[in-house]
């Protein structure tokens, strides 16, 4: 559970270090040389993954000053004054400013933070065919001809008032070892982890039928139940749910691990007291 803030609170109340800002500037000038360092003692797979981020963050910000050199661009005016509106001789070598690429530079940078906050954790998940999803189950005389019942392999999640239908009309089995109910949910915001009761499966990108099954595999939008965070709107409404995305291969670690987004969130009408 987060523990307030408690930094904050300590400064507000006795003030900071005489050094602080020296000792700051310190350790931001340190950065530098520390990644220089940790790109060349690593070695393996934590080395790719760490030129990666690298190289993600060299792209951010080769982006950000050219948005930034684009913002500053100055176009020269008319090279000939129009005669009917003349300038003085000491106007003439002036260059006026068009803030066109201004504009579109802003107008650009909106729509990414508009399409960031829409965006999951994992955009791409492998696909899983039907073969390893399901098992053939023959058992009776009628399905052993037919062979029309089907055991889900992959962990599921059924609601609190789910009831078995009978054997003998069942067409998909859920195996209850498989069945889980809470999941471990990485906060964002908060920045911790928690385990969290599941409300319900909303979409399972590999295909609506395991959506309606409730089958949790990686890339899965789940509900999950917030309410004993204690996060609280900007209006002072509860928010009770919120939409998280697994982000492991549940079927092999055993759990359920997932990461929710900052956008989606179910409220709860009641206002805080």
């Amino acid at each position: 559970m987060p523990q307030n803030e408690y930094i904050e609170r300590f400064q507000k109340t006795h003030g900071r270090r005489l050094d602080h800002e020296e000792r700051t500037r310190k350790r931001e000038a340190r950065e530098g040389h520390l990644a220089s360092q940790k790109a060349q003692s690593l070695r393996g797979l934590r080395a790719k993954m760490y030129a990666q981020k690298r190289h993600a963050e060299k792209i951010q910000m080769k982006k950000r000053i050219r948005a930034q050199e684009e913002k500053n661009v100055k176009s020269a005016a008319p090279s000939e004054p129009s005669s009917a509106t003349p300038l003085p001789n000491y106007l003439l070598d002036r260059s006026q400013a068009t803030n066109a690429k201004a504009l579109s530079s802003a107008i650009k940078d909106k729509r990414s933070e508009k399409a960031a906050k829409f965006s999951v954790p994992l955009p791409k998940v492998k696909g899983i065919s039907e073969e390893e999803m399901f098992k053939v189950v023959n058992t009776g005389k009628k399905t052993h001809k037919k062979s029309w019942k089907r055991m889900i392999t992959k962990p599921t999640f059924v609601g609190q008032d789910f009831t078995r239908r009978n054997p003998k009309f069942e067409r998909f089995i859920r195996p209850m070892g498989l069945r889980y109910k809470k999941a471990n949910v990485t906060h964002p915001e908060l920045g911790v982890t928690v385990q969290l009761p599941i409300l319900s499966v909303k979409k399972n990108p590999q295909n609506p039928l395991y959506t309606q099954l409730g089958v949790l595999t990686k890339g899965t939008v789940i509900e999950v139940n917030v309410s004993e965070l204690g996060l609280v709107t900007t209006s002072g409404k509860v928010v009770w749910g919120k939409y998280a995305q697994v982000s492991n291969n549940p079927d092999l670690d055993g759990t359920v691990n997932g990461k929710t987004p900052f956008l989606y969130s179910l409220i709860h009408d009641t206002d805080r007291e």
